[in-house]
């Protein structure tokens, strides 16, 4: 049986997804960046979420499945210039920090939500372009599907690139048993600000004895696992870009599939232009188990 339902953390309200059959369970607060802050699946939790960051609304959420929205990862002088058009924004956009109001809900199929996010004031002075992202939470079994609709509202194109930042729950002790299987052979590592050679025999990843921060450059699919002593993830749909984030005193692994690498409102690589009245659908699903 499926169940939508309201509930809160502290201050803030939460929508909750749940699958009785399954005893499975997505929490999210639309105030707060349409974030999701809880998966619970197969008796355990799999999302890490620093609890702090969520209440102060003066820092940005560690934790959880914050949205990448209009660039994710950091603008070269957090500025950018695109078709005639400049504007200055922070690392991974404004989504992650701004109210996303719900425009649906049901239980036919999946316990699902439809969250959305509209250009304003707000937006317009950091990003001159007209637009709506419309944000579909459909959870079933062990999988979320996140559906994601981009619509130039605006009389000029829409450029934008979209991702997620999920924080995947991993003990300390365990990332050096934690694998991230890739054909990648080339990355760009943003502590070095290099781009480097990665194994081309496969030879898993280092994720336990220091930061990673890598952006695979070839990883060569819209689908990625990270597997885990306590059950695999698996994330798939349209993302052909992938990040890989944690800190050793941390008990977080980030795969963050993007639909384009950062500085691509600068760049173009990777970038989508919408014309006015275009809209654009992007999928993410993950799996766990």
């Amino acid at each position: 049986m499926f169940i939508v339902q309201d509930s809160s953390i502290g201050a803030f309200d939460t929508v909750v997804l749940r699958d009785e059959g399954a005893a499975t369970s997505v929490t999210m607060v639309p105030t707060r960046g349409a974030l999701v802050t809880s998966f619970v699946a197969h008796g355990r939790e799999w999302l890490y979420l620093d609890e702090a960051t969520l209440h102060d609304a003066t820092q940005n959420v560690r934790g959880g499945i914050p949205v990448l929205f209009p660039s994710p990862g950091k603008l070269a002088e957090d500025t950018f210039s695109v078709d005639g058009a400049t504007g200055r924004m922070k690392q991974h956009g404004f989504a992650r920090t701004s109210r996303f109001d719900e425009t649906g809900r049901g239980t036919d199929g999946a316990a699902w939500v439809e969250l959305e996010l509209g250009d304003s004031e707000v937006t317009r002075a950091q990003f001159p372009f007209g637009f709506r992202l419309r944000l579909r939470f459909a959870l079933a079994g062990g999988r979320l599907q996140i559906r994601a609709e981009v619509l130039a509202t605006g009389t000029t194109h829409l450029p934008f690139a979209l991702g997620y930042h999920p924080y995947f729950a991993v003990a300390r002790a365990d990332k050096a048993q934690t694998q991230i299987p890739t054909a990648a052979t080339r990355a760009w590592d943003n502590r070095g600000k290099q781009e480097i050679s990665l194994d081309p025999r496969g030879a898993p990843l280092d994720l336990a004895r220091e930061e990673v921060d890598l952006h695979l450059v070839d990883h060569g699919a819209t689908e990625a696992t990270l597997q885990t002593p306590q059950g695999a993830v698996r994330l798939d749909g349209s993302f052909p870009r992938w990040v890989i984030w944690t800190l050793p005193e941390k008990d977080f692994v980030c795969l963050e599939p993007w639909s384009a690498p950062a500085n691509a409102l600068n760049t173009g690589e990777g970038l989508v232009r919408l014309a006015p009245g275009e809209a654009r659908v992007l999928e993410l699903g993950i799996e766990v188990g």
